[in-house]
């Protein structure tokens, strides 16, 4: 068919043709005068919330992109436009590109549209459509859904030429690849919590709970639709209810096992990234990706420090896995591909970031028996960048947040054998960036743990309860913190004997935090006689017997005591 012909106005098979021409669908014939036909571009889902993609809106001619993590809702935000737009051109074509044979013959279906000629060589009819698609000026509207691998469609990519648009919807995220003239690549990110919300009103009726449960699931639309569903098929179920059920079951176990979407579509969340996952870890450096995931998934998803991620901890567990060496250019590479599948995204901050469902995926497929060692491996990898000197808040505070969420999943593995040191670290940093009252708190809930698994006498319950007491005198609890400190010295003396050094350490404390209560004679006379210790102990140069003359001058200084005295 020529471009004058699709005006129609003439007899015959020619007239019929021109008269469906607007309705033209891939894979799904032709639909009358509708403008696309269900099965062919997928319908748009109950309670759809348009999402706010202005490169969408203000499309007239040439591409978007739209790439995003499995589940956000990529093709259901095309297919919604799809729907707006198709009285505004005259072809609409809707592909399935996760191969590149579909496209081919996608491509050629329409040629045989546009031309009415049927050519037996598909690659040939596809690339005379895409010639087509260039010098025609009657508008059209192109869609390639769900493109797995952008270089398998080389040479396939439409010009949109002045009067044609084109959608793509993609996990992958290189703009190298997906990039081009008149066509941009645009994130699309989960809901917003005010969409979240009105999607599942819109679904299950204005009941209570709606945001906890939006919460819960981390916006992503695929699992707020899962979930709806589940609750529907049970009749009575309050969002309370299944959040409550969430806590004690497993991520498949909360959706429904029989799962079809409105478009055809048996994904389910626990089950949406494995392509995806599987495509990062094929790319080059091979079988690295699914490794850092799986680091990644017992970690703070609202933001992973990069330093964490490539230190020598984790690329030793990694090169332990793959048998060959990995040093950080392999597992920062490996970190790309990750992001090109758009499993994680990094956006020009020195941190990842993840969804925690697909955490949560990815800890369901973690065999139990390698958390003890995974579990300490990424602890030691927050030490190993843990500074210091805490000059930068922010990533202090990522590691904190971090440890927290390692803890969370790994429950008692960082006590086995004993309190690994990040946990102690954790309390030094609250109290180092001036939270101290959250380090007592927080010490406070260690010490519980420290005695319940290690036991009351346990060197690190010693420490834990020393850096406790600690806290509490810098609070302005001195009194507070002489008891605490003269009862952790009794039950030190009597376990591991007065000349220990840990337990001449604690009289030093105590002795401090007593003056601090204004008896600063008493205070003089504890640091003389522990001086005299020292030096029988210890020496003379030991940093603590210096610590003590230096202290004990001050307190004679503070009583009015002068040398001769």
């Amino acid at each position: 068919m020529s471009d004058n012909q699709l005006t129609g106005g003439v007899s015959g098979a020619a007239a019929q043709i021109g008269a469906v021409y607007g309705a033209v669908t891939v894979g799904g014939g032709r639909s009358g005068r509708l403008p696309y036909r269900a099965g062919s571009v997928p319908p748009v889902v109950r309670g759809f919330q348009p999402r706010a993609v202005a490169e969408l809106e203000s499309l007239v001619s040439g591409g978007v992109v739209l790439s995003g993590l499995g589940g956000v809702g990529k093709t259901q935000t095309a297919a919604e436009y799809v729907r707006r737009k198709a009285g505004e051109v005259q072809l609409m074509g809707w592909i399935t590109a996760s191969t590149r044979s579909n496209v081919v013959s996608g491509l050629a279906e329409l040629h045989a549209v546009v031309t009415e000629t049927v050519i037996d060589d598909a690659e040939l009819a596809a690339h005379r459509f895409l010639d087509w698609c260039t010098s025609t000026t009657h508008p059209w509207l192109l869609v390639f859904d769900d493109v797995e691998d952008p270089a398998e469609l080389a040479g396939l990519w439409p010009d949109t030429g002045t009067t044609g648009r084109f959608v793509v919807t993609t996990r992958r995220n290189e703009p190298w690849a997906l990039e081009a003239d008149g066509r941009g690549l645009t994130p699309l990110g989960v809901f917003t919590e005010q969409e979240s919300a009105a999607y599942l009103r819109g679904v299950l009726g204005d009941v209570e709970g709606i945001e906890e449960l939006a919460a819960l699931l981390g916006h992503l639309p695929l699992a707020l639709g899962q979930a709806a569903a589940f609750m529907l098929m049970r009749p009575g179920m309050s969002c309370s209810d299944y959040i409550r059920k969430w806590q004690n079951r497993s991520l498949k176990d909360m959706f429904p096992g029989d799962w079809v979407g409105v478009d055809g579509r048996r994904d389910t969340v626990a089950t949406t990234w494995s392509i995806s996952i599987e495509a990062a870890d094929l790319l080059q450096p091979a079988g690295l990706a699914r490794p850092l995931l799986t680091v990644m998934s017992l970690l703070d998803p609202n933001g992973i420090p990069l330093s964490v991620l490539t230190s020598e901890p984790v690329l030793k567990y990694l090169s332990d896995g793959s048998g060959e060496s990995v040093d950080e250019d392999a597992a920062t590479q490996a970190l790309g591909n990750l992001r090109r599948l758009s499993l994680i995204s990094i956006e020009g901050e020195p941190v990842a970031r993840v969804h925690a469902l697909v955490q949560q995926a990815t800890r369901a497929l973690l065999p139990q028996d390698r958390l003890p060692l995974l579990s300490r491996m990424i602890a030691d990898a927050l030490m190993e960048c843990w500074p210091d000197v805490e000059r930068d808040a922010e990533h202090a505070a990522a590691l904190r947040n971090n440890t927290t969420a390692l803890v969370e999943h790994a429950k008692q593995q960082l006590w086995v054998p004993g309190c690994h040191d990040v946990l102690l670290r954790v309390g030094r940093s609250l109290g180092a960036t001036g939270q101290i009252h959250t380090a007592i708190s927080y010490h406070k809930s260690l010490l519980a743990t420290g005695e319940l698994l290690l036991g009351l006498d346990h060197p690190t319950t010693f420490t834990i309860r020393n850096n406790l007491a600690e806290w509490q005198g810098t609070a302005g609890n001195w009194a507070e913190a002489s008891r605490a400190y003269a009862e952790l010295l009794a039950d030190q003396v009597r376990t591991i004997g007065p000349d220990h050094p840990a337990t001449l350490t604690t009289r030093m404390n105590l002795a401090e935090w007593q003056g601090r209560t204004g008896d600063a004679a008493t205070t003089t006379q504890s640091v003389a006689e522990l001086l005299e210790d020292l030096l029988r102990v210890l020496g003379p140069d030991h940093p603590v017997t210096l610590r003590a003359r230096n202290r004990l001058a001050y307190w004679r200084e503070e009583a009015g005591l002068d040398d001769a005295d």
